[in-house]
């Protein structure tokens, strides 16, 4: 895999040297022609970018250019430069015709790489290959991925599907949380029966690992950090210390995969279930800011807060957020999104706020003294927002002027309750 790993690099750099071109050009010269005659000479001059293929390195420019279009509509913050340990390395395989996939097995397939050759890959999804490829369905291109398990393929392909008829399913309002990480106002709560924190109270980082993972896991962080303490500032990382890396790597990236499954399997039953589906607008980014604060303003309960960050990031509530937007279309729903204030805090019964209700994470207790309902928080937090898309409070996200990547969202408020 060698061989791929200097096409991976060799698109990462292909991708900063265009980008440095941009900077240095006048903005009226500045044109994909342009653009594409410097690569094409680069390539000449510099042996390192010609192990990339003519075809890839082709479509890093259409990528960054449309990378700046993104940036120009609203959708996307500036390109920038590609670090070496932060990005990902990846390679795109734009025409279909040069992938050759053949069906050797019930589990495996042979595709062909250009400049690699034959490499074996795991079959797990029916391609329109063969006769069953035509003008209307058919495979149009790849992109190699790399990860620490490994390289991995994702084909693209091109299909006609027939408009999904009108979903019939009840409506449900979600609440995404910590403890239970889906709660559905009807009480079928989705959970993956994994205990967001330890006996101690402090947050696990490593929940989707087993026992016997876990324990593997902590061997190899005392052991990277016995090997690193005798280093000297500015040593090469040994060999042993990078092996190390690399297992917590794969580790981690174990631990990923579960999480993304379970996020896939649990979306995709909803959208099939659920014909409306309702969440709270979340600004996601501001709910997992630091508490630590300043130094003349230090701020108070600074481990709780990071533990806390820590829970909301593994559960990753935007990409679930984002998962259920296109499977509900694809199967004929719709999803709605809501305001979030108070939706926490507000009794699902009698419909009033009165401090002291929320006094406990796990349950709410209304102190209305005509009221006193009493439910799990995050059940009672679903219905909250269910009942604000009944009364017609949605959001409807529309592009924001004049701000890159950002998209404002706009209450519709009703002229009558429904």
């Amino acid at each position: 895999m060698r061989v791929m790993d200097d096409q991976a690099h060799a698109a990462r750099t292909m991708w900063n040297c265009l980008h440095a071109w941009w900077q240095m050009m006048p903005k009226d010269k500045r044109t994909l022609a342009a653009a594409d005659t410097q690569i094409r000479q680069a390539r000449k001059d510099l042996d390192f970018l010609g192990k990339l293929p003519a075809q890839a390195a082709q479509a890093v420019l259409k990528t960054y250019f449309r990378a700046w279009l993104n940036c120009w509509e609203g959708r996307a913050d500036e390109p920038a430069f590609k670090g070496r340990f932060r990005s990902v390395m990846s390679v795109d395989i734009p025409q279909g015709r040069d992938l050759q996939i053949q069906r050797v097995h019930r589990r495996w397939g042979m595709v062909n790489i250009p400049k690699v050759g034959r490499v074996r890959f795991r079959w797990t999804k029916d391609l329109p290959v063969g006769r069953k490829a035509n003008a209307d369905n058919r495979i149009t291109g790849a992109r190699l991925v790399k990860d620490a398990l490994g390289w991995h393929i994702a084909l693209r392909i091109q299909t006609l599907q027939a408009t999904p008829a009108p979903h019939q399913g009840p409506e449900v309002g979600i609440d995404a949380g910590v403890n239970i990480p889906l709660a559905l106002s009807n009480k079928d709560h989705q959970d993956h029966g994994r205990a967001p924190r330890l006996p101690d109270g402090t947050a696990d980082r490593d929940k989707w690992l087993t026992p016997k993972e876990k324990a593997k896991l902590l061997r190899l962080e005392r052991e990277a950090a016995r090997r690193t303490s005798f280093r000297e500032k500015g040593e090469k990382v040994s060999r042993r210390l990078r092996h190390t890396y690399d297992q917590i790597k794969q580790l981690r990236a174990k631990a990923t995969r579960r999480a993304l499954d379970w996020q896939h399997q649990t979306t995709t039953h909803l959208a099939r279930r659920y014909g409306v589906i309702v969440v709270e607008q979340l600004t996601i980014t501001n709910m997992v800011r630091s508490a630590r604060g300043t130094i003349e303003e230090p701020g108070k309960n600074v481990k709780a807060k990071a533990g806390v960050n820590r829970s909301i990031a593994q559960e990753a509530w935007g990409r679930t957020v984002t998962m259920l937007t296109y499977k509900t279309a694809r199967y004929g729903g719709a999803l709605h999104k809501v305001p979030a204030p108070n939706t926490s805090r507000r009794c699902s019964a009698c419909g009033f706020t009165v401090p002291g209700s929320r006094e406990d994470q796990a349950t709410f207790v209304c102190k209305n003294p005509d009221c006193g309902f009493e439910c799990n928080a995050d059940w009672n937090a679903a219905r909250n927002i269910l009942h604000l898309y009944r009364i017609g409070h949605v959001i409807v996200e529309v592009p924001a002027a004049g701000r890159r990547g950002r998209r404002a969202g706009k209450t519709v408020k009703p002229v009558a309750a429904r």
